[in-house]
C-alpha cells in the first residue's frame, strides 16, 4: 500500500463527523423538545461563563480601552445567559430566531462551496437549498413553533450533514485506494 499525498489521508475524521451528524440529527428528530431545551441551556451556560469573565475582565484590566465595553457586555451576557437558563421558553424563542440567523449563514456558504465542488456538488447545494428553506419556514411558523422546530430542524440540519460528509469521507477513501493500492 503506498500513502499518497494527493488525497486519502484522514477520510476516518471525516467518516467520524458524518456518524456524529447522523446520530446527533437522528437524537433531535426524535426528542425535539430536549433538544431545543439542551441548547438553549448549554448556550445560557456558555453566556453565563463568558460574562462572567468579561465582567471580570472589565473590572481587573485596570488601564486598557476596553475596560468599559468588557463590563457592558460581561452584564448583557450575563442576563442573557440567565433569560436562557431560567426563562427556558424566552430562551427557546430567542434561540428559534438565532437559529433561524445560522441556517441562513450555514445555507449561503453551502451554496457558495457547492457551486465550487468538483464532485457531489449536487449534495452541498442540497445542503444549502434545505437549510435556507428550514429558515424560511420557521419564520413563517413565528413563536408558536419555538419549543419543537428549533430541535426538528437543527435534527434534520446535522442528519443531512451526516450523510453528506459520510459520502465525502467514502469518496476521499476511494481518492487513496485509486491512487496507492
Amino acid at each position: 500500500m503506498t500513502v499518497s499525498t494527493q488525497g486519502g489521508i484522514g477520510w476516518g475524521w471525516m467518516l467520524a463527523y458524518g456518524i456524529i451528524g447522523l446520530l446527533v440529527g437522528i437524537f433531535a428528530i426524535m426528542m425535539p423538545i430536549s433538544a431545543t431545551f439542551a441548547v438553549t441551556i448549554v448556550l445560557g451556560v456558555s453566556l453565563l461563563i463568558g460574562g462572567v469573565f468579561s465582567l471580570l475582565a472589565g473590572i481587573f484590566g485596570k488601564g486598557h480601552e476596553g475596560r468599559v465595553y468588557a463590563i457592558l457586555g460581561g452584564l448583557v451576557s450575563l442576563i442573557g445567559g440567565g433569560v436562557m437558563i431560567f426563562q427556558p421558553v424566552v430562551g427557546a424563542i430567542s434561540l428559534t430566531l438565532l437559529v433561524v440567523a445560522w441556517l441562513v449563514v450555514r445555507g449561503v456558504m453551502e451554496l457558495a462551496w457547492g457551486f465550487r465542488f468538483r464532485r457531489r456538488r449536487w449534495l452541498m447545494i442540497a445542503l444549502g437549498v434545505i437549510n435556507l428553506l428550514f429558515a424560511a419556514y420557521i419564520m413563517y411558523l413565528g413563536p408558536r413553533a419555538a419549543l419543537t422546530l428549533p430541535g426538528i430542524l437543527l435534527g434534520f440540519s446535522f442528519l443531512f450533514s451526516g450523510v453528506t460528509w459520510t459520502m465525502f469521507a467514502l469518496d476521499h477513501r476511494g481518492e487513496s485506494v485509486r491512487l496507492g493500492e
